[in-house]
């Protein structure tokens, strides 16, 4: 467990990618007591440094015995990375906040999303796991409506930005775009599709069912995260060519009725959720809206007509934030508290 102290040493592993830079960038807005702050990377990042409070602080190579004395560590280095490199840092004593899907589904490691599920992390044997952006922000509106009147059912269609890809799609979109209003020839080489200009209904591997894992990872992760495995949540993942913030379009039946005017009352006072519903002067959540922001922005409040208790949402948050870096920042806050 994490000894009490004033202030904490703290590293981030895979510090030089889209998410590790946020984290450092997070964890300097948000006053987190930081004593030191240490940063590693592969051996191509050898050399660089990265800003932190006023300071360039040298990104140093990842390696097995690099955890003496580190209190925390953030990891979002890719699950291979993660799988090898954190027992290193639990044995050394350190706390290990992991991004990657490498320890989401051990029954030993809890599944954290601060404003779910914090008393989980009263379990943890030294890894703690962030989960899918996507889960994220669709748990932290599940949870206030679940409470309330209990969720039966949830189908989700995302619409996720190629950040979550990581740098090389963002490159690769920016690239397409340009080539396309260009007259050039378009060559994918992230995706197995264009993107610029195109919705690919294919986010990671597809399994033997049709489904992918991405959309797998959603129901399974959602399970653990909510505690509950009686509600029933199915999933459609589409890669849309949006640089930051995915969007989702949740339908969710629950066992009693929740009227719209009821639902937007209750978002409005749930932790980490902004409202923003006023479609009679075309105000809804969008990606360009939420990027750079810590909310996870709810809109389009509406009655689903189809069945009994029903309940349509357009949900939106950013998820090198929310969904990746601010989500494991806070879950180093509760357990510093």
């Amino acid at each position: 467990m994490l000894k009490k102290k004033k202030k904490y040493i703290v590293a981030v592993v895979g510090a030089t990618g889209a998410v590790g830079n946020e984290m450092v960038a997070i964890l300097e807005e948000r006053k987190f007591p930081v004593e030191k702050l240490r940063l590693f990377a592969s051996e191509r990042s050898e050399g660089k440094t990265i800003e932190f409070k006023d300071q360039a602080v040298p990104v140093e190579i990842l390696g097995e015995k690099v955890f003496a004395g580190i209190d925390i560590a953030l990891f979002s280095a890719g699950a291979e990375r993660s799988l090898y490199f954190a027992p290193f840092a639990v044995k050394a004593g350190c706390v290990v906040i992991d991004n990657s899907s490498a320890w989401r589904m051990d029954p030993a490691v809890p599944l954290v999303v601060p404003e779910v599920n914090p008393h989980d992390l009263k379990r943890h044997k030294g890894i703690i796991a962030n989960p899918n952006c996507s889960t994220i922000q669709m748990v932290v509106v599940m949870k206030p409506i679940h409470d309330a009147v209990k969720i039966k059912r949830v189908v989700v269609t995302t619409f996720q930005s190629v950040s979550g890809t990581g740098k090389r799609a963002m490159e690769e979109l920016l690239q397409q775009s340009s080539d396309m209003l260009n007259f050039k020839e378009i060559k994918p080489v992230v995706y197995p599709h264009q993107i610029a200009f195109n919705c690919l209904p294919h986010i990671d591997k597809f399994m033997e069912d049709g489904y992918t894992k991405e959309e797998i990872k959603m129901v399974n992760e959602t399970t653990k995260i909510m505690g509950d495995d009686s509600i029933r949540l199915t999933a459609t993942t589409v890669r849309v060519p949006v640089f930051r913030g995915p969007s989702e379009s949740l339908n969710i039946e629950t066992e009693k009725k929740l009227s719209a005017n009821e639902a937007r009352a209750l978002l409005s006072k749930a932790p980490g959720i902004v409202v923003y519903d006023a479609p009679e002067k075309n105000l809804y959540p969008l990606p360009v809206d939420a990027a750079g922001k810590d909310a996870v922005y709810v809109g389009r409040i509406r009655e689903d007509h189809s069945v009994k208790n029903g309940i349509n949402l357009w949900v939106v948050s950013d998820n090198l934030r929310k969904g990746a870096a601010l989500n494991a920042v806070q879950i180093a806050e509760k357990l510093i508290e």
